[in-house]
């Protein structure tokens, strides 16, 4: 079973940066599909930010020019620099590893980190 433990949220200003971190248990991150999801008050759960396991990345518009994801295979973590940073990016951000974003994925396989807190103050 993989296990993710996150880090690097945090307080901001508008317009600041923040790199999140999230270390796996295992080398999974090079076969599988890995990517940042956040959660605020109110609003659906959405990804951010992906890297399918054929190795294709995608963001969401919003943060589209602002956000970067990566992965260092020797060290088992995804990162995800986030620039710019606006107030509606508050949320709580997941990071997240499976088979696939499909939705239709066998979820036996899907692992989750704690969550880490992003707070963007204007």
């Amino acid at each position: 079973q993989v296990r993710l433990v996150e880090s690097g949220g945090g307080l901001v200003q508008a317009g600041g940066s923040l790199k999140l971190s999230c270390a796996a248990s295992a080398s999974t991150f090079r076969i599988n599909a890995v990517g940042w999801y956040r959660q605020a008050p109110g609003k659906q759960r959405e990804l951010v930010a992906g890297i399918s396991s054929g190795g294709s990345i995608n963001y969401a518009d919003s943060v589209k020019g602002r956000f970067t994801i990566s992965r260092d295979r020797a060290k088992n973590t995804v990162y995800l620099q986030m620039n710019s940073l606006e107030p509606e990016d508050t949320a709580v951000y997941y990071c997240f590893c499976g088979r696939s974003f499909n939705v239709q994925r066998d979820r036996r396989f899907d692992s989750w980190g704690q969550g880490t807190q992003v707070t963007v103050s204007s």
